[in-house]
């Protein structure tokens, strides 16, 4: 029988100036929601919870950095065939400065554990490396990234995003380096100084690796509707791994919070679990519509879906 495993991250950063006030209560409305609607187990075996209060400081269960890791490596290693997955994250998300030249925007997506400002942030490739290559390729993992910045957080090659009318289509990586030539040129019309002429060459350097990149892609890469996985410098689209992620938004925005009954929580969780209590049997492809649907009432974060291959988003979410 499949076994069920589940890490659930929240983060609230007490007492500091980055604090934050609903990612605890988000992964605990989550785990509910695993207990009550997906059969998963509560043994600390199966699922372990991640906080910052003041009871799990000093032990395996305070989200800093290396905690955070091996957290992951427990949840992703050792498994069986058939075995599902959870990992969810809530907390701040950032962004720092990509050296590879593989990234359009020239930033890599991060995650900041309790002690980011000593320690620094975990980059998405480091977590495509702990979280997506370990995998057993046929188990299946479900993600859930509640932060700002999340578009892109674990690097996965296949990103779908809803437009305004509900419609999903694969991100045109393409468009996106137009979009960085043009961001130059606007950034240059209101007049030059040194800091528009360095934000523009950061960006028009950005394009350049970017177009050079798909350059030298083969056409094996472009799939028959013409478009191509993400770029990164690693071809993890070759490593066919069965992983789904949900973010709260695109690489260029944040995540908002929102209350429900009196208590603070992420609007992307939020609407998230809300989509699926009311149709627990819904496609991934519904499952980001519905979810977009709900957020779109009060918010301009558009949240995304990620995987890691070309599969089927018709088929019903795994979980």
């Amino acid at each position: 029988m499949a076994r069920k495993k589940a890490l659930l991250i929240g983060i609230n950063y007490f007492g500091t100036d980055h604090e934050l006030n609903g990612c605890i209560n988000d992964s605990e409305n989550l785990r509910n929601f695993l207990i009550e609607e997906r059969g998963f187990s509560p043994s600390p075996h199966d699922m372990v919870m991640m906080s910052d209060i003041p009871e799990n400081e000093g032990t395996p269960f305070f989200p800093t950095g290396d905690n955070i890791l091996a957290a992951i490596n427990w949840l992703v290693t050792r498994n069986q065939p058939g075995d599902i997955l959870w990992l969810s994250y809530s907390g701040h998300g950032g962004q720092v400065r990509n050296d590879d030249g593989d990234r359009p925007s020239g930033f890599d997506d991060t995650i900041c554990p309790v002690d980011f400002s000593e320690n620094g942030q975990i980059t998405s490739e480091i977590l495509h490396r702990v979280i997506v290559s370990p995998m057993n390729p046929e188990c299946c993992l479900t993600i859930m990234f509640d932060c700002c910045h999340s578009g892109s957080a674990c690097e996965l090659p296949y990103v779908f995003r809803p437009d305004e009318d509900g419609n999903v289509n694969l991100v045109d990586t393409i468009k996106k380096g137009v979009d960085l030539v043009r961001a130059a040129g606007e950034l240059l019309e209101g007049g030059f100084s040194m800091s528009r002429i360095d934000d523009a060459k950061m960006l028009l350097g950005g394009a350049t690796d970017f177009f050079n990149g798909l350059h030298h892609r083969g056409d094996e890469d472009v799939d028959e509707d013409g478009l191509a996985p993400e770029t990164f410098e690693e071809h993890w689209e070759t490593e066919g791994k069965d992983v789904w992620m949900f973010s709260g938004c695109a690489d260029n925005q944040t995540s908002a919070d929102t209350s429900i009954a009196g208590a603070p929580t992420g609007a992307m969780s939020w609407a998230f679990v809300r989509a699926l209590r009311e149709n627990p049997e819904q496609s991934y492809i519904n499952v980001l519509q519905n979810t977009r649907e709900e957020l779109a009432q009060k918010y301009s974060q558009i949240p995304q879906l990620s995987c890691g291959g070309r599969y089927d988003l018709d088929q019903v979410l795994v979980l």
